[in-house]
């Protein structure tokens, strides 16, 4: 379980309804009626984007009266479904996939199993992307679509980066070009691939 402590406060004196906040927030707390910013507190992770990225400083961080719990745990769900989920979309079932809020791919695919289908409910129930919001999209996206999830950015929003090319999508074309360079995409795979195949035989939780 991970802590929120803190809260969005809007300035409805500073803000001008821009919408800035609503874009760049990875759990859509935040939404704009009648030209002003208004905050679901259920539903704020803390992250501090929209105070950060507000050109009218209009957002501050305040702390939280309660703070809230959040967070999924693992044992409400057949651990060897979140590990076939996890060996689907190449990742280790405990290999950290947030560093800002500790989140691993197995606690991602237990929400994702649970029936989180968009990067957005994967936040708001576990808390990644809620650091950085910058790196962890893509263990994301490949978990979801491991899970069979339909992909589709929320019209306007800043927080969804395409999918990077990993070790499995590699073209042909692209090792051949590069693999007289010092490359070793086929031996890197491989390593990989033992590395993820281990957790099947790590045993259940």
């Amino acid at each position: 379980m991970k802590k929120v402590t803190l809260l969005s406060d809007v300035d409805n004196d500073k803000c001008k309804g821009c919408r800035t906040c609503e874009k760049v927030c990875p759990v859509l707390a935040i939404k704009v009626e009648q030209r002003k910013a208004v905050v679901d507190a259920d539903l704020c992770r803390g992250c501090a984007n929209c105070e950060q990225r507000c050109p009218f400083g209009a957002i501050t961080m305040v702390k939280r009266d309660k703070p809230l719990k959040i967070g999924v745990d693992i044992n409400s769900v057949n651990y060897e479904d979140i590990v076939n989920l996890c060996v689907k979309a190449h990742l280790h079932p405990e290999q950290t996939i947030c560093y800002c809020v500790g989140v691993r791919a197995e606690e991602v695919a237990a929400a994702i199993l649970k029936g989180a289908k968009t990067p957005e409910e994967v936040s708001l129930q576990t808390g990644i992307r809620t650091g950085c919001t910058i790196e962890c999209i893509q263990p994301i996206l490949r978990l979801l679509s491991a899970a069979g999830c339909e992909l589709n950015p929320i019209e306007g929003g800043w927080q969804w980066y395409g999918k990077t090319p990993t070790a499995w999508d590699l073209s042909e074309e692209v090792k051949k070009k590069y693999s007289s360079r010092g490359f070793y995409f086929e031996e890197d795979r491989e390593v990989l691939d033992k590395i993820i195949d281990g957790c099947r035989k790590g045993g259940d939780k």
